[in-house]
C-alpha cells in the first residue's frame, strides 16, 4: 500500500474496507436466517429479536463509542473494535440456539458500536474539509456494496461449508483487515512516515494535547435533531438489511440463488446512492457555499424520492416492479448519508467522534425497535411486504424532522471559565 497510494487515499481505501467488512458482518446473518429459521425452529417474532440484538450493545456503545475514539484515538479504538467483531463473527458459526445467537449478536454490536463515529474522526482528520461529503458518501458506499455481494456471498458459502463455515470465513477476513489498520493508520498524518507536505498542507490542524471534556448536554442539544432524522433512516435501514432475503424467498417461493441475486440487485442501488448524495452535497456547497442548503437539501430528496418509489407496492405484487420499487427506494434513502454523516463535523469539528456517535444512535435505536415489531407483524398478519409498505409513513416523517437540523450553526460551548465561547472551524464554504 505504501507504494501504490497516497496515505491520504490509503487511508481513505482501509476506511471504505472497514466499511465494507463490518456491513458484511452485519447482515451476513439476514441470509444465513434462510437455513437457521428452521433448524432452530424460530418464529418471525424470535428472529426479528435475534436481529435487534446487535443494536442493543451498539446502541449502547455509539455515544460511550465515540467518546472512546475521541479519546484514545481512531488506529487504538477501530484496532480493539475490530478484534471483537471479528472474534463474534467467528463464534457465530458455533451458536447453538436462540440464548446464544442472542448473545453473540449482542458481542458483534458491541465491537461495531464505535467504529463508525470513530471513523468520523480519522476522516476529521485525514480529509480536506471540502471532500466530507464525498468521503462520507464513498466510504457508505462500500458498506452499502457489503449489503450488496453478502446474499450471494454467504450463500455460496452455506452451499461449500454450511451457514456455520461462513461466518468463520468471513470473521477470519475482519482479522486481516484489524491487522493491516493498526500497522498503517496514524492518528496524526504528520507522523505517517509517506506523508508529502502537499497533502498536509491542504488538510486541518489535528487537535493536540489534553483531549478536552466532552460538554454532553449541550452537545445533545444541538445534536438531537440530526439524531431524530437518522432515527427514520435507521428504521428504513433495518428493515432492509434484515429482512430483503427472507423476503424475497418467502413472499415468491424462490430458492437460495434467487433471492440473493434479488437481494443484491436492490443492495447495489444503495452503493450508487450513497455516492451520489456525498457528491452531490459537496456540488451543492461549492456552488452556493450554504452549508445548510448542501445538506437539507440532498437529504429531503432522498427522503421523498424513497417514499414515492415504495407507493406501488400498495397496489402491486408482481415481482419485478416490486423489486424495481425497493431498489429505488434504496437508491434515494441512502442519498441521505453523505450529507447527514457530515453534519456531526459541520456543527462540531472538536468533538466530531462523539458527535457522530450521538447521531448514530438514533439509527441504532430505530434497529432494536423496528425489527422486533415487524417480526411481530408479519407472524400476526402473515404479510412479509407490510413493513415495507409501513416506510412510506416512517419517510414522510423522516423528511419533516430534516428540517431541525442546522448544519450552519457551530457547536457553542460553555468554556472552563463559565463563558461562551464558539467552537469554530473554518467551515467548508470558506474553503471553496
Amino acid at each position: 500500500m505504501r507504494t501504490l497510494l497516497k496515505p491520504t487515499r490509503g487511508v481513505l481505501a482501509l476506511l471504505c474496507l472497514m466499511y465494507f467488512i463490518t456491513y458484511i458482518d452485519r447482515v451476513n446473518f439476514a441470509t444465513a436466517a434462510i437455513d437457521i429459521q428452521p433448524e432452530f425452529d424460530l418464529s418471525n417474532t424470535q428472529l426479528g429479536f435475534i436481529f435487534s440484538a446487535f443494536n442493543y450493545s451498539y446502541f449502547f456503545f455509539q455515544i460511550i463509542g465515540g467518546w472512546i475514539g475521541d479519546r484514545f484515538g481512531p488506529r487504538k479504538t477501530l484496532f480493539a473494535c475490530g478484534a471483537v467483531w471479528a472474534v463474534a463473527t467467528i463464534l457465530t458459526g458455533a451458536a447453538g440456539g436462540i440464548t446464544s445467537l442472542m448473545l453473540i449478536r449482542i458481542l458483534l454490536g458491541l465491537g461495531e458500536g464505535a467504529t463508525f463515529p470513530t471513523a468520523t474522526l480519522a476522516m476529521q482528520n485525514w480529509v480536506e474539509r471540502g471532500k466530507r461529503g464525498f468521503a462520507q458518501g464513498l466510504t457508505h458506499s462500500f458498506a452499502r456494496l457489503g449489503n450488496a455481494i453478502t446474499p450471494p456471498v454467504v450463500a455460496f458459502l452455506m452451499v461449500t461449508l454450511t451457514w456455520r463455515g461462513s461466518f468463520v470465513v468471513l470473521g477470519c477476513m475482519s482479522l486481516v483487515w484489524v491487522l493491516v489498520w493498526v500497522w498503517y493508520y496514524r492518528d496524526d498524518p504528520k507522523d505517517h512516515p509517506d506523508i508529502t507536505p502537499e497533502e498536509l498542507a491542504v488538510l486541518p490542524e489535528p487537535r493536540r494535547g489534553p483531549r478536552p471534556q466532552v460538554p454532553w448536554g449541550p452537545l445533545a442539544k444541538r445534536i438531537w435533531p440530526v439524531t431524530l432524522t437518522y432515527f427514520f433512516y435507521g428504521w428504513c435501514l433495518a428493515i432492509y438489511l434484515s429482512w430483503l432475503p427472507l423476503f424475497f424467498k418467502k413472499s415468491y417461493d424462490l430458492d437460495l440463488k434467487q433471492s440473493a441475486i434479488f437481494s443484491f440487485g436492490v443492495f447495489l442501488a444503495g452503493v450508487i446512492g450513497d455516492s451520489i448524495g456525498g457528491i452531490a452535497s459537496d456540488h451543492v456547497l461549492r456552488r452556493t457555499g450554504n452549508i445548510r442548503f448542501a445538506r437539507l437539501s440532498v437529504i429531503l430528496i432522498g427522503f421523498v424520492g424513497a417514499l414515492l418509489s415504495l407507493v406501488p407496492m400498495l397496489f402491486t405484487r408482481d415481482l419485478t416492479i416490486v423489486g424495481l420499487c425497493l431498489s429505488a427506494g434504496f437508491f434515494f434513502f441512502e442519498l441521505i448519508i453523505g450529507p447527514i454523516w457530515s453534519i456531526p463535523m459541520d456543527i462540531a469539528p472538536k468533538y466530531s467522534g462523539t458527535a457522530a456517535g450521538m447521531m448514530n444512535s438514533g439509527s441504532a435505536l430505530a434497529a432494536a425497535v423496528s425489527l422486533p415489531i415487524s417480526g411481530y407483524l408479519i407472524d400476526l398478519t402473515g404479510s412479509r411486504v407490510l413493513p415495507f409498505t409501513m416506510l412510506i409513513g416512517i419517510l414522510a416523517i423522516g423528511a419533516i424532522a430534516a428540517f431541525a437540523m442546522h448544519p450552519e450553526i457551530p457547536f457553542e460551548e460553555e468554556d472552563l471559565d463559565g463563558k461562551h465561547a464558539l467552537t469554530r472551524e473554518p467551515s467548508d464554504a470558506a474553503t471553496v
